[in-house]
Formats: C-alpha cells, structure tokens, sequence
C-alpha cells in the first residue's frame, strides 16, 4: 500500500507507486556516489521534492482564493467588499504554481523513466537468451528509439503475455497525467508503463476506450499483429533450445564424451581450445 496520499504529496506518491519506497531519497542512498544510479536517483528525489512543494503552495493558494469566495456562494454583499482586487492578484500567483507544479512534475516523470531504464532487469530473461521482440527488419535495419529499452530484455514478451490472461489495466491520472498499470486484483504488475504505452504505439495491443481510463482504468487487449507477435516470441525459445539439443547431442549410458571437437561455421574443423 502507497504510503502516501497522492492529493497532498503527488512526488513521493509517484516515485512509491514506481519503486515502492517510502523515502525517496533511499533511490540514491541505496548506491555509491558514483554510480549512475546514486546521480539519477538523487534527481528523481529532489524532483518529487520540488514537486511536493509546489504542489502544497497551489493547494494553499487555492484554498486561500475558495475562502474569499464564499461570500459570493451566500450571497453577503458586505462581505464581498474588496474581492475582486484581492482575486486579481491571487490568480496570477495560483496560475504560476500551477504551471510550475506541471513542469516539475514533468522533469519527475522524466527523472523516473531515465532511472528505470539504468536498473537491472534480475527478473528479466538474459539478453542472450531473449525471444523475438518485435515483427519487422532486423534490428540493424531499424533506427533506434529512445524508448526501445522499453521493450528489451524480455519486457515486451512479458507485457503481451499479462495482456494475454485478460486482466492487464492502463490507467491515467486525470489531475497529473502519469500513467500506470494494473492486474485483475488492482495490483501494480511488474510490467512497464512506458512498455505498454510502446506497445499500444506499435499496435500490438489497443484499450477499451468506452471505459474511463481512471476508475476502473481500461482493460487492454491484443491487436491481430500482438497476437502473432506473442506467439512467434513463444515458440522462439524451444526451437533454439532444440537445436541447441541436436548440435550437443547427449551422451549415452556408460560413455564419455571429452574434448568434442568444435566446427566453425564455414564447415571446417577448428583446433580444440587448451582447458585451463
């Protein structure tokens, strides 16, 4: 559960929601001061800092301008006196906040993505032993995005196989605009936003949009291309494993083998390596 509560500190909210900790300073503090991850992970904390406070400035720079209306909601002509010459002043001030909030809260999602992208994935496939990730020209072929991390190391087979079981939801805030993903027990998955959100772009899943991407959030689905995309990454694995099998045949009972001799490519017989 997120220790904090979004409508008074959104920063450290956001940064629970993604790595859950409850101190967002603990991101940077867990490595050492010249490690990537200490260096980014100090700007994901002093960015959901500056998010916070601006965000404590406008909510009371509005709860300030609510309380100078209330004569006008009970009608008191008295007590109105002077409010539009205070109010004059007053919204300028709630619109900075509020553009400055925006642009923190930009610079946090930002700081969030770079620091995701500079974790290891322990739970992810070795990048050697990665199924297909995606239907097209090769890799070499196609220039690289900034986001194409979103879907290495195994996370797009991850994400098209939560999409497959029917109980992944893509949700966005209406106040802030992150967005985040759940299972069917309103859980956070171990998929990526930002990898469902490459998908939806490539077309490999798509949303149902008659719900509210809020509450209940909307359930995704795969698309035909998703669809043939899951199964190719699926079937990839076992026939490498296989031919891997054929190319290293097993020994038979009571035999050895030592030292097998290596074929290169080309066909022909390489000298065998010197054990160490």
């Amino acid at each position: 559960m997120n220790p904090h509560d979004m409508t008074k500190r959104p920063g450290a909210h956001l940064v629970a929601e993604e790595f859950g900790v409850e101190d967002p300073w603990t991101l940077s503090d867990d490595h050492p001061p010249r490690d990537p991850l200490h260096l980014v992970g100090r700007m994901v904390a002093e960015a959901a800092r500056n998010v916070d406070e601006f965000h404590g400035e406008l909510t009371r720079a509005a709860e300030s301008a609510i309380e100078l209306l209330e004569p006008v909601g009970r009608d008191d002509h008295a007590g109105m006196y002077g409010w539009h010459g205070i109010l004059r002043t007053t919204g300028p001030q709630i619109e900075l906040l509020a553009a400055r909030r925006s642009a923190a809260y930009e610079q946090l999602t930002r700081a969030v993505s770079t620091y995701h992208r500079l974790l290891p994935e322990s739970d992810a496939e070795p990048a050697s032993k990665a199924p297909l990730q995606s239907l097209g020209p090769a890799p070499e072929q196609t220039p690289r995005r900034d986001d194409d991390w979103a879907i290495t190391d195994g996370r797009q087979l991850a994400a098209l196989e939560a999409v497959a079981t029917g109980s992944l939801r893509f949700h966005q805030s209406a106040v802030y605009g992150h967005t985040w993903l759940s299972d069917g027990d309103g859980n956070r998955p171990k998929v990526l936003a930002e990898t469902a959100e490459r998908l939806l772009a490539d077309r490999l899943l798509e949303k149902d949009t008659s719900t509210s991407p809020y509450r209940p959030g909307q359930l995704m689905s795969l698309t035909p291309q998703g669809e043939e995309a899951l199964r190719v990454s699926r079937t990839t694995t076992p026939r490498v494993s296989a031919a891997l099998s054929r190319s290293n045949p097993a020994s038979a009972p009571g035999s050895a083998v030592t030292n097998p001799t290596p074929v290169s490519p080309a066909g022909t017989t390489a000298k065998p390596s010197r054990s160490r």
